[in-house]
């Protein structure tokens, strides 16, 4: 038995310090039963925070915005009904800020399917405009062979780039439906804010980025590598996005 724990707790502390600290017990939980382990959730969390001294590292910023004059804004549809019942049926999609070491801002645009939690589509850039906005929802069009756009409702906030003209025209011209929170109102795209804080939780916090090709390079690696395929969701029942989008157990 003394064995056993001992050799249990050598690889919570191998995926731990891995992961850089970011992971909390339910995590590593799912990552020991993918290596053979039988093991609790509770145990984990025993000999993670009162055996080991082991916590997961958590850092919240929350962006804050200038809006710009809107064209139009568009009612909740999406309403907080972060489920979906078929692939490709609700995007959510959202900006943040990161930072150069020399002090100096990116932008990065993200979708994300709301069926799995896959990271859809990913584009960062200089600036924060609805050309961004525009380029990303392109991407994540091009990704997706055989979608049926006229089915698809992406959410957003309330952003200039959201509202303006030239972002509401792109998605009419493909027949997609918009949905947007409620201004003020972050929980309406939470979906979007926890992938941004695990986005900056697990590896932009844990970097120095010197040049923008490092920074572009990093956050697609994180987003279509290590989040998609790797990483488990706790809304997929700790499988990855990838697993449960389609069926691989």
């Amino acid at each position: 038995y003394n064995q056993q724990k001992d050799e249990i707790k050598a690889a919570i502390k191998e995926i731990y310090h891995s992961h850089n600290g970011v992971d909390g017990y339910r995590t590593i939980h799912a990552y020991l039963i993918r290596k053979g382990y039988e093991i609790s959730r509770l145990t984990v969390h025993r000999y993670m925070n009162t055996e080991l001294n082991l916590y997961s590292i958590s850092r919240k910023r929350k962006n804050n915005y200038e809006r710009g004059t809107a064209h139009k804004v568009f009612e909740n549809k999406l309403n907080q009904n972060f489920k979906a019942d078929n692939i490709n049926e609700k995007w959510c999609t959202d900006f943040t800020y990161l930072f150069l070491t020399d002090g100096s801002k990116r932008y990065n645009c993200s979708i994300i399917d709301l069926y799995d939690r896959s990271v859809i589509a990913s584009v960062t850039d200089r600036n924060i405009t609805a050309e961004l906005a525009k380029r990303t929802l392109q991407k994540a069009i091009e990704s997706q062979p055989g979608i049926n756009l006229r089915k698809l409702l992406i959410h957003s906030d309330q952003g200039s780039q959201y509202t303006s003209k030239e972002y509401i025209e792109f998605c009419e011209r493909y027949g997609i439906s918009q949905s947007m929170s409620k201004a003020g109102y972050p929980y309406d795209n939470a979906p979007m804010e926890r992938y941004f804080n695990t986005l900056k939780n697990d590896l932009i916090y844990q970097h120095y980025y010197h040049t923008e090709e490092e920074l572009y390079t990093a956050i697609e690696e994180f987003a279509y590598v290590h989040y998609n395929h790797v990483r488990p969701h706790s809304y997929n029942n700790y499988k990855t996005p990838f697993e449960a989008r389609y069926g691989v157990s």
